[in-house]
């Protein structure tokens, strides 16, 4: 075997590699020919919309799936077989945004658990287990006591202790999922300064985040991915902010200069797709609303961990976006408009009517209609009929003195089906057997049994197919033509498009507000928290970076 040349770096190794990797669900493309190289102790950012295929690459690096074309490599060496956890584990390891660390364990518990002894049939001596734990912590600058029951730790105590179990295990490639989602500034800045240590140690990063911002503050190399497909990879410093949302999105100004590291296919690609029409006209600019009066009212609105003092009104025959991504808070906000959350501070009133926050009946006495997020955790009950799901909310009309007539609620469901065109053979029919799309149908027919003035609709089109989306927004939007509301709380802009107004939140504030004719960059940019040259928004477009200092701990904050 030749001797590697003395010139070669070790660097020129990358620590984690995809490769041609392609990965399908069904018929659904989740990954196609998607590639990216980390470097040994670099932050390598990977940013895309939702839907661009970076949970399933993360998937792929962490072992917990296979892919169906293309390699995997760490350190040069194949990637172990899927089902080796040890293996896994000291290749690579995941941060994710939702912690796993076990509260009611000590500090040391969690960072040797299952391996708090030498062999299965050995005692724990907890003396040297914590004395182990603090080494482990000393070694790597976090400044937590061992002993100290994991509930009492930050947010981001249990980060650092998640990323020292990591560590602990031999890995020296760590993916961090959204870690600054609910962090405040303060905490961002300690968690930077702590990932910044460990890379000088030879640690690469794998940086996932909705925040843009972060991108440029922390790492040196970006990947975009969009539509299941790489789009670039190039320096952070030479790819300006407008350029790097445009690679998200698919489009295109005329304006912009594309950096010289940015493939020439993957712009063509991006000018295609924009020509294409993924240019976002929300609405028809020519279109007159005529609202009405003023129906949903939401004054000074603080909920503990999500925002502070955030106001909107939604008037009659207004459809209004409340767009964000998933630290925004804006699903937190649409759900206590619903009753699911009770306010610090505030006021919810529907017609003049106020809405006790936190009481699901108030809500609905008021006239409010939710579709929840998660159509299968908040939305159906399996085991129940197509009939029994789409009732939910009016039982007490479907019989005198509290009694459920079999004969009433046959007779409503029906209704509904034919209303929302649901493919069922029957009212019967378990909720279960539907397809998403008719499944979907169903939580919309529960939400608008009521007839309610407002209706919230959480993510409406998630998990649907193209005609059924095209459906649902378009009964969504014969409610407020029919003189009612509706607030569509969603990060996806397809939904958004409906909208007479997006109105953008951003850790827990509203920062932009557009009219319809916006551009998908616009408002990407503004959910991702950064401002684009040349885009038209009110002054409070963007808030500085450190006003995240101010802004409630974000603990509570996501989906």
């Amino acid at each position: 075997m030749a001797d590697t040349p003395a010139s070669t770096p070790v660097a020129a190794t990358p620590v984690a590699e995809a490769i041609g990797v392609g990965k399908r669900f069904g018929a659904t493309v989740a990954l196609r020919d998607a590639r990216i190289a980390v470097a040994p102790g670099e932050s390598h950012a990977l940013v895309g919309r939702n839907g661009a295929g970076k949970s399933t690459l993360v998937s792929l690096l962490t072992g917990l799936r296979r892919p169906d074309t293309g390699a995997l490599r760490f350190s040069g060496r194949p990637a172990p077989p899927v089902g080796d956890i040890d293996a896994w584990r000291s290749r690579v390891a995941c941060v994710y945004q939702r912690s796993t660390i076990i509260q009611d364990l000590t500090v040391a518990e969690n960072l040797f658990l299952n391996r708090q002894s030498g062999g299965p049939l050995q005692p724990i001596r907890w003396r040297q287990l914590r004395q182990r734990a603090e080494e482990l912590l000393g070694e790597y600058g976090v400044d937590v006591d061992a002993s100290a029951r994991a509930r009492e730790l930050t947010v981001e105590q249990r980060q650092f202790v998640e990323i020292a179990r990591a560590l602990s295990f031999g890995a020296r490639f760590i993916i961090l999922d959204e870690p600054t989602a609910k962090l405040d500034a303060r905490g961002i800045g300690r968690l930077f300064d702590k990932l910044r240590d460990l890379q000088r140690q030879g640690v690469a990063f794998l940086f996932i985040s909705h925040h843009l911002q972060e991108v440029y503050d922390l790492c040196t190399t970006v990947t975009v991915y969009r539509d299941a497909t790489h789009i670039l990879t190039a320096p952070v410093a030479e790819v300006g902010h407008q350029a790097l949302v445009e690679a998200m999105t698919g489009e295109t100004s005329p304006a912009t200069v594309a950096p010289a590291a940015v493939a020439p296919a993957a712009l063509s690609a991006a000018a295609a797709s924009a020509e294409g029409g993924t240019t976002a006209a929300a609405t028809d600019p020519d279109r007159d609303p005529a609202p009405g009066p003023e129906l949903l009212s939401i004054e000074g609105l603080t909920l503990p961990g999500v925002c502070r003092e955030l106001s909107l009104s939604v008037r009659s025959g207004e459809v209004v976006g409340l767009a964000g991504s998933a630290a925004s808070g804006n699903v937190r906000v649409g759900e206590a408009v619903a009753g699911l959350h009770r306010a610090e501070e505030g006021r919810i009133s529907v017609g003049g009517r106020g809405v006790r926050t936190g009481s699901v009946p108030s809500a609905l006495a008021a006239g409010v209609g939710l579709v929840p997020e998660d159509r299968h955790l908040q939305g159906l009950v399996p085991g129940r009929s197509v009939a029994e799901n789409a009732t939910l909310t009016v039982t007490d009309q479907l019989g005198p003195f509290g009694t459920v007539l079999p004969s009433r609620t046959r007779v409503f469901a029906q209704r509904m089906i034919r209303e929302l065109d649901i493919k069922t053979p029957g009212a019967a029919t378990a909720v279960s057997a539907l397809s998403g799309g008719n499944q979907q149908k169903v939580v919309v027919a529960r939400a608008l049994a009521t007839a309610p003035r407002v209706l919230v609709a959480v993510r409406p089109t998630n998990g649907v197919d193209v005609k059924s989306k095209e459906f649902l927004l378009r009964r969504i939007r014969e409610v407020a033509d029919g003189g009612k509301a509706a607030l569509i709380v969603s990060d996806e802009l397809d939904d958004l498009k409906v909208c007479d107004r997006v109105v953008v939140m951003f850790h827990g504030r509203v920062v932009a507000e557009f009219a319809p004719g916006w551009r998908d960059e616009q408002v990407v940019a503004a959910m991702e928290g950064v401002a684009v040259p040349d885009v038209a928004a009110p002054d409070v477009f963007m808030q500085d970076v450190a006003d995240r200092a101010e802004a409630p701990d974000t603990e509570e904050h996501g989906r």
